[in-house]
């Protein structure tokens, strides 16, 4: 098993990545809609810096930007901004320029705990979420802001904070989420495994550029040296600081969502997202683009052109200012593909792959040892699916080299034909343990003719107390992806036991069995889009 010496290298490792967790990864693809034609004014005035007075007394350091122009007695929609992981307030002076531009009031700030703004990181807490009700009650005394239209956004960190203050705060009209979570469990620990990178990476830069507060480094340490004892607190924990526990709040208030992500996000996977974006019941709005962790809007926060921040730009304008500019009346899931295709829309997730599902049949039962790393895995964080986004190059392994000891490895045949997969892919098996802890690791693979396989998705799953040689079904849903498999290639599931990405949980000498019982047939669901 990895311990907390791991953890605590893989953090001084991540270290000098942490402080550009948002603004400098890559270009995104061009807007799928025509951009806004509102009256804008010439220029926005600002920024003017400001001390916010915060919730429980503390000073949010904090930038104002007003239209250009503004005369006494005239009002304009306010846009709220609070700052990603480790990010001071200067990270939305682009975006905040040109929404000003447009006709906004947008005070962006620098979240508590972080650099020179009071208290400690809370992790989208209640003061948190009392911060954002703070800054909105000191724009509407101190600026032009019209208290009856008000937008809140952010990318991260601040797109996490945007979706719980909308269940708190009626006042928010409308909320932009990039590249955020709406359930920080699913994110972090999925199939119940530590995703070790991602929480490594973002203690190192809270502590780097934060105040972690006593709660948030309790509830770390425990989490990444697998302190399962303590496990029903962390998960209360992280329920409190989840918007999707918060569905109904939100969905009573009324806010239009509109919420974006990558497919490769190895911070918040996508999948998370696509299940809290079905559950509301207002305006919405789901796009998921090729990338990793804030990388599909990274240009934007640099002022570039970025197709994300100029569809935010739209949903804002059309539920703050009521334009009618289209984007309500466009597919409201908008997928682009991780290839060189378009954008696609669809009317709801459900929608995504429903043209048909692919079984690949698990039959051959495969028998492997646990503890070694087979080469198979799912890149490293940021940079595996940046790569992905650029240049189209995924983590890749080549499959029929893979050591059959400690992986197991299933195969279609050759497809005459490309296969679109569109949404989750699912797979149903059964384990027998020989002992009762464990982890594994599902991949699925995109396999050319020369046998190297591109990661199409993964997922982590682990187990604690089963009865070692009883066997027990697992369900496994990997990560949401929209992946074209060439014609003539085949598809690949692999099963290994270690991933760098994961806390593993395999005792010294741990091996697994995966079988197909007659009676219950294992299988990987591949979900499909017509060709």
């Amino acid at each position: 098993m990895q311990r907390t010496t791991t953890a605590a290298a893989v953090a001084t490792l991540l270290a000098a990545a942490a402080l550009g967790l948002a603004p400098h990864q890559a270009q995104a693809a061009p807007a799928p809609t025509a951009a806004v034609t509102a009256e804008a004014p010439a220029a926005a005035s600002g920024p003017g810096f400001h001390d916010i007075p915060g919730s429980g007394g503390i000073t949010l350091k904090g930038n104002v930007f007003t239209p250009s122009g503004a005369t006494a007695g005239r009002t304009y929609p306010l846009i709220v901004l609070p700052t990603s992981w480790g990010l001071p307030q200067i990270e939305y002076l682009a975006q905040a320029k040109q929404l000003a531009d447009s006709g906004y009031v947008v005070v962006s700030y620098t979240s508590r705990g972080f650099w020179l703004s009071g208290g400690r990181i809370e992790v989208a807490g209640p003061p948190d979420t009392a911060d954002v009700s703070a800054v909105i009650d000191w724009a509407l005394a101190h600026t032009a802001a019209d208290a009856d239209h008000i937008g809140l956004g952010g990318v991260s960190y601040g797109a996490g904070i945007s979706l719980l203050a909308s269940a708190h705060d009626p006042r928010i009209k409308a909320v932009v989420a990039l590249s955020g979570w709406a359930d920080l469990i699913e994110s972090i620990y999925s199939g119940r495994t530590q995703h070790l990178q991602a929480a490594a990476l973002l203690g190192a830069a809270g502590t780097l550029t934060g105040r972690p507060g006593p709660e948030l480094q309790s509830v770390l340490g425990d989490f990444l040296a697998s302190r399962l004892e303590n496990e029903p607190a962390m998960i209360e924990w992280g329920r409190k600081r989840s918007a999707a526990d918060q569905v109904d709040r939100i969905n009573a208030n009324g806010a239009a969502i509109m919420l974006g992500n990558a497919w490769g996000d190895t911070v918040f996977p996508p999948n998370q997202y696509a299940k809290f974006f079905e559950r509301l019941t207002g305006p919405k709005r789901l796009e998921f683009r090729p990338g990793d962790h804030a990388t599909a809007e990274a240009t934007g926060l640099l002022g570039l052109p970025n197709d994300t921040w100029t569809n935010a730009h739209r949903w804002f304008d059309r539920y703050l200012k009521g334009e009618r500019n289209g984007i309500d009346s466009e597919a409201p899931v908008q997928l682009k593909p991780r290839s060189d295709g378009g954008y696609e829309g669809y009317a709801d997730w459900p929608s995504v792959g429903a043209a048909g599902t692919e079984k690949l049949p698990l039959s051959d039962t495969e028998h492997l040892f646990a503890n070694v790393d087979s080469g198979a895995n799912g890149g490293i964080i940021f940079l595996s699916s940046l790569l992905d986004q650029l240049v189209q190059a995924p983590p890749a392994a080549s499959v029929p080299l893979l050591p059959r000891a400690f992986t197991a490895v299933w195969q279609s045949g050759r497809h005459d034909e490309p296969r679109r997969v569109r949404g989750t892919v699912k797979l149903h098996t059964t384990v027998t343990p020989t002992k009762g802890d464990g982890t594994f690791v599902a991949y699925l693979y995109d396999v050319g003719p020369l046998g190297i396989g591109k990661l199409i998705s993964n997922a982590p799953y682990t187990f604690h107390g089963r009865t070692p040689g009883t066997a027990f079904g697992v369900d496994l849903e990997l990560y949401s992806t929209a992946y074209d498999v060439p014609a003539g290639h085949r598809l690949a599931l692999v099963v290994d036991t270690v991933d760098p990405l994961y806390i593993e949980h395999n005792p010294t000498g741990a091996q697994l069995t995966f079988s197909s019982p007659r009676t219950d047939p294992s299988y990987v669901s591949v979900p499909l889009r017509e060709q």
